[in-house]
């Protein structure tokens, strides 16, 4: 206890009655009373608080209560002295103490790497998407339960993914009560647990509400070329912020060159001299500026080509031309074979089989060849014989 002395002596008392009290997930409302010898008169009092854990911190009120949000899964210490301010002076009681012991559980079974998300909705809600990995000292029947807390209202996940020992290690909110207009809110996520050979440790962590929204890819994403210039415009993302609070990412690839760029924009459109005998792609991201803490960058727009249409696969080309080049050769040998005869050359015709069987009436084959010889030799004196006399009649 200290003693200032102006024109007279003064005695600062500390408060009395520190309490800390678990009011929520992750809140304690420190609470004290004035001391009772303490005197009034026409001084000022307030009193200067201390949080020395989890997260230290240092304030003064001139209330009697104060409700500070902290994981408390390793506990939280606090401390409170009397201020006693006149005029230009002021002074100073002892501290007063209290404490809350950690929350108990077997060391290493509480969760590990929690890591959360958030997203705005096309319907202006927020979804909450968390993961963690398992304690490496938890049983494999353990079993863990998340909650969040946003402001007064608390929530336990419904919808867990699990591990392969059958652990929730994911949860998901399609829709929470989080507000999307709010500015750098926390949300607290409160992660418990149940085994049979342990007992598990709680664990809390808070996150900054913008910190954690993964940012809606940018809409409308439209380019085209204007003589040797690209132009670029597309809408910001869902979102309840205006486009003044985000700023993108414009990538850039030549799809001739092979060249890459990531161009940092802060408006919704965009102008670039480019060279038009190339072919592009482009893809646009976006993410929190100005107005919120900077948050997860959304994902990459589809892909836009925009430039000469040539043909993008150089292995395509290639098996193409070897293609054609290869119909043309055999086409052309073709030609000059059958023009050189050369087919007729290289690919001879094959001679009739000889007839290895006996002729089963060759005394009839002869006959028949004589007949015929006799026949054809009567035949061809008697035509030449009308030939000679009618020469004869043409002379006379």
């Amino acid at each position: 206890m200290n003693i200032f002395v102006f024109s007279f002596t003064v005695q600062v008392f500390p408060p009395v009655n520190l309490t800390l009290t678990v009011s929520a997930l992750a809140q304690v409302l420190l609470h004290w009373k004035p001391n009772p010898n303490q005197e009034q008169k026409n001084y000022t009092i307030r009193y200067d608080v201390k949080i020395l854990s989890p997260v230290p911190e240092e304030y003064d009120t001139k209330k009697t209560h104060s409700i500070r949000t902290a994981a408390l899964h390793n506990g939280f210490s606090a401390h409170v002295r009397t201020l006693l301010l006149h005029d230009d002076l002021q002074m100073r009681s002892d501290w007063v103490k209290e404490k809350i012991l950690p929350l108990p559980g077997a060391p290493e079974t509480s969760v590990t790497n929690l890591s959360c998300v958030t997203r705005i909705t096309i319907s202006s809600t927020v979804s909450l998407h968390c993961t963690w990995l398992p304690g490496q000292g938890a049983p494999e029947d353990t079993k863990y339960f998340l909650f969040y807390r946003y402001e007064t209202y608390t929530e336990e996940c419904q919808d867990y993914i699990k591990d392969k020992w059958n652990r929730n290690t994911e949860c998901r909110f399609s829709v929470t009560h989080i507000d999307p207009e709010e500015v750098d809110n926390l949300i607290v996520i409160h992660i418990n647990g149940s085994s049979n050979y342990a007992a598990i440790k709680p664990f809390q962590q808070l996150f900054n509400q913008n910190a954690i929204e993964k940012v809606n890819v940018p809409r409308n994403v439209t380019v085209f070329l204007e003589q040797n210039d690209l132009l670029a415009t597309w809408e910001k993302p869902i979102s309840p912020f205006p486009k003044e609070c985000f700023e993108y990412e414009f990538y850039l690839f030549n799809l001739k060159s092979g060249n890459k760029q990531i161009l940092k924009i802060s408006s919704n459109d965009f102008r670039l001299r480019i060279d038009v005998t190339s072919r592009y792609s482009i893809q646009v991201r976006a993410n929190h500026h100005i107005c919120c803490t900077r948050g997860f960058w959304s994902d990459w727009s589809e892909i836009i080509y925009v430039g000469q249409n040539k043909l993008e696969n150089p292995v395509a080309w290639i098996l193409a031309v070897l293609c054609v080049s290869t119909c043309c050769t055999f086409l052309l040998v073709a030609i000059i074979c059958k023009i050189n005869h050369i087919w007729s050359k290289l690919f001879p015709p094959i001679p009739a089989p000889s007839n290895k069987f006996r002729d089963p009436f060759p005394n009839d084959y002869e006959r028949a060849r004589t007949c015929t010889s006799e026949t054809e030799t009567e035949f061809g004196s008697f035509a030449e014989d009308l030939y000679c006399s009618a020469l004869d009649d043409s002379v006379f």
